[in-house]
């Protein structure tokens, strides 16, 4: 049975306003999320449309064990590069996000299948975000260099000739949600005849 028209317009209203309100979030309540609504988070990420349905994607769910190693080596990592006192704000910084999730993408020798599968590990990182927002939750994607280090790989035990790290996924209960704007969609649309 089709749904009525008013009831299209409030689905699709509601589906836009959930996208448009997921932002990037740094700071986070101390407050802990629930380990079934992070695997919920992940079922509904998996469907995310992926050529030949590869499934190119692996889920790291981080404890705090691990997640304490990797404030270390995030501390390790920023500074070698940029000195002791970075490394330290970086690393408390670090420390007070409260989930941590890291999404692989597996590795091809094939340019065009790469480039698929890697934008299939976006889509689902994406559908994992708006799935959290849902719920009340906050995310920050991110691509920092502890990424793409060895000993991130090895902590995780991550093969680095086989996979590569898409994304580093901080989550939570936010402490503020910022305001964004986006530009015109007649400054980013061209339609042609």
């Amino acid at each position: 049975m089709k749904s009525a028209p008013d009831d299209t317009r409030k689905s699709l209203r509601r589906l836009a306003e959930r996208i448009r309100a997921r932002r990037t979030v740094n700071l986070f309540l101390k407050q802990p999320v629930s380990r079934k609504l992070i695997l919920d988070a992940i079922e509904v990420a998996r469907w995310a449309p992926n050529h030949h349905v590869t499934e190119p994607w692996h889920f790291y769910l981080l404890g705090k064990e691990t997640i304490a190693k990797s404030v270390e080596l995030t501390r390790q990592i920023v500074t070698e590069r940029k000195g002791q006192k970075k490394g330290d704000f970086k690393a408390e910084a670090a420390a007070e996000r409260p989930g941590w999730l890291v999404v692989s993408c597996v590795r091809s020798t094939d340019d065009l299948k790469q480039q698929e599968d890697y934008a299939s590990c976006c889509c689902a990182i994406q559908n994992l975000m708006l799935y959290l927002s849902e719920a009340g939750l906050a995310s920050k994607w991110s691509t920092g260099a502890i990424t793409r280090d060895q000993r991130f790989f090895d902590l995780l035990g991550i093969d680095s000739d086989k996979a590569f790290i898409a994304g580093l996924i901080f989550y939570g209960y936010p402490k503020i949600t910022p305001q964004q704007k986006r530009r015109e969609v007649s400054a980013i649309t061209s339609e042609l005849p």
